[in-house]
């Protein structure tokens, strides 16, 4: 019989702040809750009201990041605090979602408690120092994400990683931790099909006008800048092609102001954060194709979203949208070069028959990733985890006595 589990998990983001790393703990803990376990979450609290999700939740206080107003630190007092609060709910385990405060406090939260810790390794930390911290020379910064990453993966009993390349990266860092794959999957709804012509029709779009969509955090690491530039060549195929640019964040400025120097305005239309209330299925629905080009992902869940909705995708395949890709017939994988995505692009806004054999075979290849098997792999790794440290077999426990 399955043991239903209690576990603490703890992040330093999670929504109203928007992005991959929120959605993918809101997937997990969703099925992990429907399947009868316990999964408290502690997350930072955002000046924003914010409808929680259903589940257990603790807002910790915090306070705004200097020069970043979507994120914010949570007081690790604070949290630590509730220790003997905590120790009465009787945990299984910790599961630490991000390497800020949350990484410090939820190892040592678990200590006091005496539970093994796993953590989920979402950030690739190499591409991520390089556009936050750019005063600092490339080799130095590389130096200090892998020393940065060995020493949090020594203090935890496993490490998830959402992709093959992201564990192979971790490896090569030289983490000898257990490393689990362990991709976030797509809830059921996310393939309930939206109204395409309702979102043209909120925003102006002809109903014929052919449609390229990029959808998700507008920040540099997500390589947006190239999506631009490359609509410069793939106007001069397609010209009254519509780059709709979907999501906020620090590069947003950036991304206009490189819009309007290039003399693509007419040709791009930024139309903010969608959620699941206010549009996105229908933003998904309405595009011909996604676009994609970051070179940072540890996983890429916004193809797949867009996948489940019919949408063919071009995009090129780094880091953890290589195993999104692999094997998928309902996109075409291209390099990073301009010439070459906008020759794909155009390719396949030119062909509705090609469009629409894409689209058939990207809802199938979405239907792979179901949130369901990937929440009972977690809890397989959960139960090996707390087996291991009961047989005194945990690497954090052995880091902890040497």
């Amino acid at each position: 019989m399955t043991k239903f589990m209690r576990i603490l998990m703890i992040t330093d983001v999670y929504f109203p702040r928007v992005n991959g790393v929120s959605t993918s703990i809101q997937t997990f803990r969703t099925d992990l809750v429907a399947a009868g376990h316990r999964c408290v979450l502690v997350a930072p609290a955002y000046p924003a009201d914010h409808a929680e999700d259903g589940g257990a939740m603790i807002r910790i206080h915090s306070r705004a990041v200097p020069r970043d107003p979507e994120d914010r630190l949570f007081s690790r007092s604070r949290l630590l605090a509730l220790t003997e609060q905590l120790q009465r709910e009787r945990f299984d385990l910790v599961h630490v979602q991000t390497p800020f405060v949350a990484h410090y406090a939820g190892v040592e939260l678990a200590r006091r408690l005496g539970l093994p810790v796993v953590e989920s390794y979402h950030t690739y930390f190499e591409h991520y120092f390089q556009h936050y911290v750019p005063a600092l020379p490339p080799r130095l910064l590389q130096l200090l994400a892998r020393r940065f990453t060995r020493s949090q993966c020594r203090q935890v009993d496993a490490v998830i990683s959402p992709s093959r390349q992201m564990a192979d990266a971790l490896r090569e860092y030289g983490v000898s931790t257990p490393i689990e794959v362990l991709p976030t999957g797509l809830p059921a709804d996310r393939f309930v099909a939206g109204d395409g012509a309702r979102f043209r029709a909120r925003h102006g779009i002809a109903a014929g006008r052919p449609v390229a969509l990029f959808l998700g955090r507008v920040a540099h690491e997500k390589n947006i800048d190239f999506l631009v530039r490359m609509l410069g060549r793939l106007r001069e195929r397609v010209p009254d092609v519509l780059l709709v640019i979907a999501g906020e964040g620090p590069a947003q400025a950036h991304c206009r102001a490189l819009v309007d120097s290039l003399g693509l305005a007419g040709n791009v239309l930024f139309v903010g954060y969608l959620d699941r209330r206010n549009g996105l299925g229908d933003c998904y629905r309405a595009a011909d194709v996604f676009v994609f080009a970051s070179r940072t992902e540890t996983q890429g869940l916004v193809l797949l979203e867009a996948m489940a909705q019919g949408t063919p995708a071009v995009s090129t395949a780094v880091m953890g949208t290589v195993d999104v890709l692999a094997g998928a017939q309902g996109a075409v994988v291209v390099p990073e070069d301009e010439t070459a995505f906008a020759a794909a692009v155009a390719t396949v806004l030119g062909d509705p028959a090609r469009r629409a054999e894409l689209s058939a075979h990207a809802i199938q290849d979405a239907r792979n990733w179901s949130s369901r098997l990937m929440a009972d792999r977690l809890v397989a790794l959960y139960a090996a985890v707390i087996a291991r440290r009961a047989a005194g077999c945990s690497p954090a426990l052995q880091s902890q006595v040497a």
